[in-house]
């Protein structure tokens, strides 16, 4: 396998990018489209459902049903349900992904930190390589690689560490890594979940229940040892304890099934409809395991579940947004960043006290010179 160019190197060269570093932040999030089109659904679509880690079937039996049925019928549905919710900057993901990065940035500066905050859609663009290179050619050796995903999955953040190691197999100089796997139970995150909610009800009055909807995936991944459906839980009960909430206030349920196989239960939009038939007239419902609003929680919840919970006889369905760039988020994400860069050198070194001593006695006989 060849390697990358390298970029040039000089000795003694300063880092060549917008910061005097040589240390950066990679913030990774899922992936977008690049258009709310059936072309770049396809492209995309192609990309995200080829990967192992996504969709765990025979390669061989799984790759004549992507391209021979699914990657014909599904970019368009797709396409349409996207430009529902598609913003005028572009895919709400990439927008406020793209916003986190920068505020990011912005917050680990004002901390002391020189450190490049860049970001990455592990499917689609920016690539993971391709930022990857561009953070190479700007002189980065060291990178802290934060997988947007609270709770870890070997479908989420576990497929962006195999994009991180695949850029790494055909690269010669290869940077430090270090990795944020999960942050399920950071007391930051919890705590600006909370606040979100507790804005949402500031503003629009409180749901009789709170149901926290998370990704789902097939309940077989749980029984191969995947953690995510334990952190899932563990989010929504801190998340419970610090808003007060009694066990009949709140319910923790999976969105997003694909196929026929089995899937973490309980489904959130049955659950909504047994909720809406069964007395619960309004509910509250955010997505803790996104940190960015999505086609997930806009179209599929906002828009979907929404309406299937009114038809079942609930009267009023209030979806509280993701953390996206809430000032708690981008302190969340600094707090994380900065816990994980310790040891690096990200910051100008203070003095020591000989250097300091020094440096006096030098000023003294300037001044006796003088």
């Amino acid at each position: 396998m060849p390697f990358r160019p390298e970029p040039p190197f000089t000795h003694g060269a300063t880092p060549a990018g917008p910061i005097d570093t040589d240390t950066a932040v990679l913030l990774c999030n899922l992936g977008t489209p690049d258009a709310p089109t059936a072309p770049a659904l396809r492209r995309y679509l192609a990309q995200f459902l080829a990967d192992p880690r996504v969709v765990e079937i025979p390669r061989a039996v799984w790759m004549l049903i992507l391209h021979g049925i699914i990657l014909r019928v599904r970019p368009a549905k797709s396409a349409a349900k996207y430009a529902s919710v598609w913003m005028a900057e572009g895919s709400p993901l990439k927008v406020h992904t793209d916003r986190q990065a920068k505020l990011l940035q912005g917050v680990l500066g004002e901390r002391g930190h020189r450190v490049r905050v860049a970001y990455a859609m592990r499917y689609g663009s920016p690539a993971v390589a391709d930022q990857l290179d561009a953070l190479k050619r700007e002189g980065i050796r060291r990178v802290l690689v934060l997988p947007a995903y609270p709770q870890y999955s070997g479908a989420t953040t576990a497929s962006v560490i195999d994009a991180v190691a695949q850029w790494s197999l055909q690269t010669r100089h290869v940077p430090e890594w270090r990795f944020i796997n999960r942050y399920h139970d950071d007391p930051g995150y919890i705590q600006a979940l909370a606040t979100t909610v507790r804005e949402h009800w500031a503003r629009e009055g409180r749901g009789d229940r709170l149901v926290m909807s998370f990704h789902g995936m097939p309940e077989r991944t749980l029984k191969l040892g995947d953690p995510y459906h334990c952190e899932c839980l563990k989010t929504g009960r801190l998340l419970a304890e610090a808003l007060g909430l009694a066990a009949d206030q709140w319910q923790v349920t999976f969105q997003s099934r694909f196929g026929k196989a089995k899937w973490l239960e309980p489904y959130t939009e049955p659950m909504l409809i047994k909720l809406a038939r069964s007395g619960v007239k309004r509910v509250d419902l955010i997505c803790p395991g996104f940190a960015a609003d999505c086609l997930e929680t806009l179209e599929e919840i906002n828009q979907e579940a929404r309406a299937a919970y009114l038809k079942a006889g609930g009267e009023g369905f209030a979806y509280i947004p993701c953390l996206n760039d809430h000032p708690a988020s981008i302190r969340l994400l600094a707090d994380l960043a900065e816990r994980h860069l310790q040891g690096w050198p990200t910051r100008e070194a203070a003095p020591s006290a000989d250097s300091r001593a020094l440096q006096a006695r030098r000023a003294r006989d300037a001044g006796a010179a003088g």
